[in-house]
């Protein structure tokens, strides 16, 4: 039989003691009897989940300290953090995981080799906004009801962005997020607006599967790929990329009593449509792109990747290799588009003078399989699809290494947490494990939980990354487990080898680790509860959007206050202390640079 170690919670059915005790997470939740003795399973839903928190609200600095003591900059303040995100950037493409890649990332490269970075980072669910909402809560998806594009989790489950919050930090994002109803979410400012509706238009329809939505991806972005001279994505991230560097500027023209800041800057890019600025594009112009590795006629692909294939409307598809490549020479040059951004976030936090006490974290969101399997864009367990880059730069604290141990962005709250001395709250459910161990080069945890119900699925779709083994599980569709040592390309399914003789050691211990991981499923997941689950939340949203789409229509989306008024030259404000104040480094009415000043320009 196969065994791991890992700090993870493992199944078992013995029963925890004493009121704090946490729950066993691989029965989704916990329940006192009424002696509050001795624990049952219960299935762990949204509804459960608001009764766990409907008691007092936790009182953060009265929590467990972290297992370190909070970082001090060198002037004793606490530390800065960035978080900078890229949407539907994948791992595998990159040159930092894989030496071979074409696409030229300088910034990113140079960030990598002085940060830790994690080699086997895996996002939570492979869409857009179950993977951010279990990002931000450190919960899987279906514990919060984050099932698909248009899913609203409750503003009672706290994030990480709550805690930081709670310690003292200025909490600010900038870009997509995809929140629907609540645009914040313990976020005490936005600075943009989303790309995307914040509302419930993009819900999955299991009750009609064979339907293929208008909003779902399509060929387009593969037949239309090439140059352009501008584009929704570009005035989107530029604007990104203005608020969040004028918010540094902001920052540091706050003076000496100001509270840390934690911003997030999430970019679209290079999310498709695949289209760039010859500027990036030119960057490949003396590049022959390589076209996909792993080629698979459609009817021999997994049952999952033939629904995605139709629902994303490529199965009648027939892309010439000229097609590919200019689809996957769009994305490296808006890979590129991403890496100057992060050379530009750099460079304002050194020319502000916060580099030195800024921690500075980088990851994504999902991937794209950019041709692989013949698939494109997420949606799916295969590696460029679901495993994610992730930095964490903080070399005063942590020196630069390669973590090789599977971890999930689903663990970043509680590495947030342990980076600013506190704990998430004990007497709630929390899914991620700190990263903290790793990050100090030690022992840490190994196993990944993903869940997903978005595009291309009619029941739950689950994964367990564990060592070398991926196993994927589905009641729709037949099992998968691959190993990824011996089978980088996942072209070879184990799991049918449950059912046969084995003739060779690998084969009895893949067998072993079938039975393991399914039997460890089983007992995890509800199937059956989940899908009735989702069931319900798909036909209760299509209910409420279709009676808010008659009559006056009122937007959930977020509109960002610019008021000018106290940022630019007005006839009510002195001229010369405006201008003044706005300078940095600061001087005085002489010329002279001081120390202090203070400017009001954030509230």
């Amino acid at each position: 039989m196969a065994t791991h170690n890992d700090s993870r919670p493992s199944p078992s059915t013995s029963a925890p003691t004493g009121l704090l005790a946490e729950p066993d997470p691989l029965n989704w939740g916990a329940a006192l009897n009424d002696t509050g003795a001795s624990w049952r399973p219960v299935y762990f839903d949204v509804a459960s989940h608001r009764q766990n928190i409907a008691a007092m609200a936790p009182d953060i600095n009265t929590m467990p300290p972290s297992v370190v003591p909070a970082t001090k900059g060198p002037d004793g303040s606490r530390p800065n953090i960035l978080y900078i995100m890229a949407d539907q950037l994948a791992a595998p493409q990159l040159k930092m995981y894989n030496p071979d890649s074409q696409i030229k990332t300088p910034n990113l490269d140079r960030l990598a080799a002085d940060s830790v970075q994690f080699d086997s980072a895996y996002c939570p669910s492979p869409l857009c906004a179950p993977s951010r909402m279990s990002m931000i809560t450190g919960l899987l998806p279906m514990k919060i009801g984050a099932y698909d594009n248009a899913s609203q989790i409750n503003s009672e489950i706290p994030t990480y962005a709550h805690y930081l919050r709670s310690k003292g930090y200025h909490t600010a994002l900038a870009g997509k997020m995809h929140f629907v109803g609540d645009q914040l979410h313990g976020y005490e400012q936005r600075l943009t607006s989303d790309i995307y509706p914040g509302d419930f238009g993009w819900a999955v329809n299991w009750d009609e599967p064979d339907s293929r939505l208008e909003w779902y991806h399509n060929a387009s972005s593969i037949l239309q790929a090439g140059p352009c001279g501008r584009s929704n994505q570009l005035d989107y991230d530029e604007e990104v990329m203005y608020r969040s560097t004028q918010y540094l500027w902001d920052h540091v023209r706050e003076g000496p009593e100001k509270r840390p800041f934690a911003l997030t800057v999430s970019l679209t890019h290079p999310h498709d449509p695949y289209t760039i600025t010859k500027k990036y594009w030119n960057l490949y112009e003396d590049v022959d792109i390589a076209l996909p590795k792993v080629r698979i006629s459609k009817e021999k692909l997994d049952s999952h990747s033939q629904r995605l294939m139709r629902v994303c409307d490529l199965w009648d598809q027939d892309f010439t290799d000229d097609q590919i490549k200019r689809a996957k020479r769009a994305y490296y040059g808006s890979v590129s588009y991403v890496d100057e951004c992060i050379g530009k976030l750099l460079e304002t936090l050194d020319d502000a003078g916060l580099a030195d006490n800024t921690i500075v974290i980088f990851s994504g969101d999902h991937g794209d399989m950019l041709g692989e399997r013949g698939l494109w864009y997420k949606m799916s367990y295969f590696e460029s699809s679901v495993r994610v880059p992730l930095l964490v730069n903080y070399p005063k604290w942590f020196d630069a290494h390669r973590v090789s141990k599977n971890v999930s962005t689903l663990d970043l709250l509680p590495t947030i947490c342990d980076l600013i001395g506190t704990k998430p709250a004990p007497y709630l459910p929390m899914d991620g494990v700190s990263m903290l161990p790793h990050l100090l080069g030690e022992k840490g945890p190994d196993t990944v939980f993903a869940e997903y119900t978005g595009e291309g699925t009619v029941r739950p779709m689950m994964m367990i990354r564990r060592g070398p083994w991926k196993y994927i599980t589905c009641p729709a569709d037949e099992p998968q487990l691959f190993n990824l040592e011996r089978d980088p390309h996942e072209l070879n399914n184990l799991a049918p080898l449950a059912k046969t003789a084995p003739q060779t050691p690998e084969e009895e211990e893949a067998k072993a680790v079938f039975a393991e991981y399914d039997a460890e499923a089983k007992a995890r997941w509800d199937f059956d509860a989940i899908t009735a689950q989702v069931l319900q939340s798909q036909r209760s949203r299509r209910l409420v959007w279709d009676a808010l789409k008659e009559g006056a229509f009122t937007s959930w989306d977020f509109d960002p206050v610019d008021d000018g008024r106290m940022k630019y030259i007005r006839s009510t404000i002195p001229l010369d202390d405006l201008e003044r104040r706005a300078r940095f480094p600061f001087v005085d009415s002489q010329g002279y640079v001081v120390s202090k000043t203070v400017n009001a320009t954030r509230k």
